[in-house]
């Protein structure tokens, strides 16, 4: 394997498992600060030197030789990893090297409780000093992403494994990247894939824990037809702050494998679904490429009368009840304008 990429929230033990996995396969390590004093140093006054340690925004600007600063970067990350194997973590790598024939983009990641303990450990930091630190390095990430690619550093289809290390090691996380490493390899020398047996259904529902009873109805009505679906896959973000945090998106319910199409079911009255509306108005402007389908209230309940099932008492009571609190909590984390459920 000639290039595997690091991409870790702070707190994940990432860059340990980059540093392992370097030395365990005899890689090159390219961090950030290889890329800024090693790299750029030569060709920055302290100014300019200032500003990349600062301002995303500023790898925009060009340079004497006519690249930007973001090109000449991706140009070095490029050329070195032509001369020899290296481990790359972070400045977007995931995104320069996505699709090549040579790269494996792996993301590190860890639940917020496990990443706070860490950070305190690491730097003797009490909760709320550790929390603010993590919350500042997941900012810092995504801005850099989404400034210099337009792209959402928590997509998973940057990514060709995701590894969470509230119960992982660092020597266990190293062993599992070093041997999809070397399956790609096998399998990339003898051009064929190793033999598996057929695969079972995309998701089994009773492993899903749905936010909403209707979700689970319409689950079922999926599965009595026999139409892969995927739960919430992905994240649409639909609106930004000047700095590039994103402000506001939306994760639709369902994705129709077959159909390649996305499908938002609401059940609350009309007059609360005027934020749900806007964010998939926003979504269909911004990805055109994206199909994406509204399932409204008495579209849904017409649903169920079809299909004989009963569901519609427990739905509008959930709709009613304290329990749909968190769907308002979901939605408030997905973005402004999203204090009113609109399940």
């Amino acid at each position: 394997m000639a290039i595997i990429t690091i991409s870790r929230q702070d707190g994940s033990y990432g860059s340990e498992i980059a540093a392992k996995l370097s030395e365990k396969l005899g890689m090159r390590l390219i961090l950030k600060d290889t890329v800024l004093n090693e790299w750029m140093r030569e060709v920055t006054n302290d100014y300019q030197f200032r500003m990349l340690t600062e301002s995303p925004k500023f790898y925009n600007n060009v340079m004497d030789c006519g690249l930007t600063y973001k090109e000449y970067i991706e140009g070095k990350l490029l050329s070195e990893a032509e001369k020899s194997p290296c481990v790359i973590v972070g400045m977007g790598s995931q995104i320069i090297f996505g699709g090549h024939p040579d790269a494996l983009n792996i993301r590190i990641i860890a639940s917020d409780s496990t990443r706070v303990e860490r950070l305190r450990q690491k730097y003797g930091l009490g909760a709320r000093e550790a929390e603010r630190l993590m919350q500042q390095g997941d900012r810092r990430h995504r801005r850099y992403i989404s400034v210099l690619y337009g792209a959402d550093w928590n997509d998973v289809r940057h990514y060709d494994l995701v590894l969470n290390t509230d119960d992982l090691t660092v020597d266990m996380c190293v062993e599992i990247i070093s041997e999809m490493a070397a399956m790609k390899d096998r399998i990339k020398t003898t051009g064929e894939a190793p033999a598996s047996p057929e695969p079972g259904p995309a998701i089994k529902r009773g492993e899903i824990r749905f936010k909403h009873p209707a979700e689970e109805e319409f689950a079922r009505i999926l599965d009595m037809y026999g139409i892969e679906w995927q739960y919430e896959p992905r994240m649409f973000p639909v609106k930004w702050d000047a700095e590039g945090n994103v402000k506001m998106a939306i994760k639709p319910d369902f994705y129709l494998v077959k159909f390649d199409t996305y499908v938002e079911i609401t059940t609350m009255d009309q007059k609360y679904v005027t934020t749900k509306n806007k964010k998939v108005r926003m979504l269909r402007e911004l990805y055109p490429d994206i199909n994406i389908n509204i399932v409204y209230k008495k579209d849904f309940h017409s649903l169920l009368k079809r299909f004989g099932s009963g569901g519609e008492d427990e739905i509008d009571e959930f709709n009613r009840s304290e329990k749909n609190t968190v769907q308002r909590r979901d939605d408030k984390e997905q973005g402004e304008g999203t204090g009113q459920a609109d399940q």
